[in-house]
């Protein structure tokens, strides 16, 4: 550990391992993507930094539960997750503004095991904000920040000490169910035994609160997703016109999942140089650009299992919206 003497910046690293607009990955993952019934956009090309400042906007919403459920559960577990954990590193997995982060470090400086912060996130513009803003708030503490997609870059989390390794948000729905417990046996790995995970998992509730929640009145969250035309228009040249889509959110019963996505209002036909792609796409087509699964206690249980982790414990708000799970990677 570094001497609390020491400059923030000393003890501030970052690792660059990707950069979405540089990385040749993104044109065959995107193409596929665009080839599906029905096409597709990865949700992670939400978050440029206006797409993060749009998602820091819902987050603040009346009808956005997900955020301040989580925020509930830490404020009141954070102490007993930290003592539970022993770990002395916070890794988080997709931190963004890392707005909840501070309840977990502040309740691990309070038990005097504060040594490392690693954020991993996809924005180096998010990473480097965050790495700078902790290192100067947290005398002493380490920070080593990783730019990256943790889809495919677990393997550059650093080794160390006892680790928590923190994935919030509900950020786990966006996978589809398989595609949820590859992505856990690929965190395990990347973790030793006796290392911990948080996993936040938004709940199966009333539909009508969960669909309130991704189509908001102010109509942010609609801002939000068509934000992600513009994210495409820069990486790949393409001439999507965002106003010529209108958002749209809905709830499957049978998934147990909401959907987002972006329809045409009219027959386009849109170029994309970078992928050497023409889409013609005709009113009323859909292009999904996110799921979110809704999850209940056996179905995170099982999920983690399989996965190489033991939940340890499970921790909701009062209104049983939104889940922490603390598990160890057996």
């Amino acid at each position: 550990m570094a001497a609390s003497g020491d400059s923030a910046s000393d003890r501030v690293r970052i690792e660059y391992h990707r950069d979405g607009r540089e990385d040749h990955g993104f044109r065959e993952e995107l193409r596929a993507a665009l080839a599906e019934t029905p096409r597709r956009i990865p949700s992670k090309y939400f978050y440029d930094p206006r797409g993060s400042e749009l998602f820091e906007a819902i987050c603040e919403l009346p009808e956005y539960y997900p955020f301040r459920a989580e925020r509930a559960i830490l404020e009141r577990h954070a102490g007993e997750i930290v003592r539970r954990s022993g770990a002395s590193e916070l890794v988080e997995l997709g931190p963004g503004a890392a707005t909840k982060t501070r309840l977990l470090l502040d309740a691990m400086a309070a038990a005097g095991s504060l040594e490392l912060y690693v954020p991993f996130d996809v924005s180096g513009e998010m990473v480097a904000r965050v790495a700078r803003r902790f290192a100067e708030l947290y005398p002493g503490l380490r920070v080593h920040g990783l730019v990256g997609d943790f889809l495919t870059h677990l393997g550059e989390i650093p080794a160390g000490g006892r680790r928590l390794a923190a994935f919030l948000g509900g950020t786990i729905g966006n996978f589809r169910p398989a595609e949820a417990g590859e992505f856990l046996a690929r965190v395990a790995a990347s973790l030793d035994p006796g290392d911990s995970l948080l996993l936040g998992t938004d709940l199966v509730k009333d539909p009508a609160v969960i669909e309130a929640a991704y189509d908001d009145a102010a109509g942010v969250t609609a801002e939000f997703n068509r934000n992600v035309l513009r994210v495409l228009n820069r990486l790949t040249g393409a001439g999507f016109d965002p106003e010529a889509f209108r958002h749209r959110a809905f709830y499957d019963p049978e998934n147990r999942w909401i959907e987002m996505r972006l329809v045409g209002v009219r027959d386009q036909t849109v170029r994309l140089p970078e992928l050497d792609l023409t889409l013609e796409l005709a009113a009323g087509e859909e292009l999904l650009t996110e799921i979110s699964a809704k999850y209940d206690r056996p179905r995170v249980e099982a999920l983690l299992q399989a996965a190489g982790f033991e939940l340890t414990a499970w921790y909701t708000d009062p209104e049983q919206l939104f889940a922490l799970s603390l598990a160890q990677r057996m």
